[in-house]
């Protein structure tokens, strides 16, 4: 057998009588499509979701919930992958967005939150725009900073800045 002589079963395929052909084709006069009525005419297309005037499924359906046009989505990070991160790229003092970003945690458009699962090891100070309060408290705890950031014109600035100026 090879693929040069392969053949369907026989009698599991069959060719369709091609409709609106004429009385001879044996599908003349309606076309199959029946006697009259919209599906019967040229040009028919029925709506998605169309019940023939019953209300639609869709409509009999109780709404429910709230979606926030407004929201922000943020990006989750824990401090145990920040300190596999530290461990393993050998990072030190600063972990900013743009570190993020060449380590693969984020993409450059994502906001991030940085999360309290996990400890960290080293004082590193973390720029991010959002911070659990157990985050805070562990990332002060190792002697480092929580920079929280904010947008201004696509551009991320401290909302503090004399908070983490060196003295």
């Amino acid at each position: 057998m090879n693929l040069n002589n392969i053949k369907p079963a026989a009698g599991s395929t069959f060719s369709s009588k091609r409709i609106g052909r004429g009385q001879g084709s044996g599908k003349g006069g309606t076309s199959t499509k029946g006697h009259k009525g919209q599906k019967a005419r040229a040009g028919y297309s029925q709506k998605i979701g169309f019940e023939g005037g019953q209300m639609p499924l869709q409509r009999r359906l109780p709404k429910f919930g709230f979606k926030n046009v407004n929201r922000k989505e943020y990006r989750g990070i824990n401090l145990d992958t920040i300190q596999i991160l530290i461990e393993n790229k050998s990072i030190t003092g600063d972990i900013t967005r743009e570190v993020m970003i060449e380590n693969g945690l984020i993409t450059k458009n994502e906001l991030v939150k940085i999360m309290g699962r996990g400890e960290l090891k080293s004082a590193v100070s973390i720029s991010a725009d959002k911070f659990t309060k157990s985050a805070e408290e562990l990332i002060a705890k190792a002697g480092g900073k929580a920079i929280t950031l904010i947008i201004i014109t696509n551009e991320r600035i401290y909302t503090n800045p004399q908070k983490y100026l060196e003295p």
